[in-house]
């Protein structure tokens, strides 16, 4: 899937999700100029690599001279739109649920979760830092009251489907699922990303198997 710009360019889905590692490997190394070399090191990526993605969105850099660090990672942040201030919503109050909401809080200011809800009774209503659970029958109501754009899947494989379509009918832009099952979304507008931690391990896996198939 490609991305367009307000000038209609066509910018690769992976050039996208490539620009929060630079922007986080311009914010750990907190110098004044950066070349793209040592951009590329530091995120894990080619200094030719880093100046293909770039180049889509304009010239940031000086040949010789390098890139104004601060310039640039608000300019990442400006693109990503992350100056705009991102909500997010979690639906499934379970272990993983609450993990992402303190793990969000912790690391970052750019994507802000403000709204946690879930069906189950006994959780409804529960606290835990500045969120409190609830009902997941509001769940329209609280993405239109709070301006929120981005819904998170925390819930079962079987409820997963039956919420991603509400959640695009509420108006989110984007939806991250963690629940371990393809969603099918008919927006072409809505972005869905899909994590499943029980697929990447088993992919894992033939990189352990593979070492120790290497070995004499």
């Amino acid at each position: 899937m490609e991305r367009h710009d307000g000038k209609l360019r066509r910018i690769p889905e992976t050039t996208i999700r490539r620009l929060p590692a630079y922007l986080r490997a311009l914010t750990l190394m907190g110098h004044d100029r950066v070349t793209s070399d040592a951009l590329g090191q530091a995120a894990g990526y080619s200094s030719e690599q880093v100046r293909k993605d770039l180049a889509y969105f304009g010239a940031f850099g000086t040949r010789g001279v390098g890139y104004d660090a601060k310039m640039l990672a608000q300019e990442i942040r400006r693109i990503l739109q992350l100056d705009q201030g991102v909500r997010a919503i979690v639906v499934g109050a379970g272990r993983l649920g609450t993990a992402l909401v303190r793990h969000t809080d912790e690391i970052s200011s750019d994507v802000v979760i403000s709204a946690v809800v879930d069906v189950n009774p006994a959780v409804v209503g529960t606290q835990f830092d500045h969120l409190t659970v609830e009902p997941l029958e509001r769940l329209e109501a609280v993405i239109q009251e709070r301006d929120i754009g981005m819904g998170i899947i925390t819930v079962p494989q079987s409820a997963a489907q039956a919420v991603a379509n509400r959640l695009v009918e509420a108006g989110v832009r984007a939806i991250l699922n963690f629940a371990p099952v393809a969603l099918t979304v008919n927006d072409p507008t809505v972005f869905v990303q899909h994590i499943d931690l029980t697929l990447e391990m088993q992919a894992l896996a033939y990189f352990v198997g593979s070492a120790a198939r290497s070995e004499p």
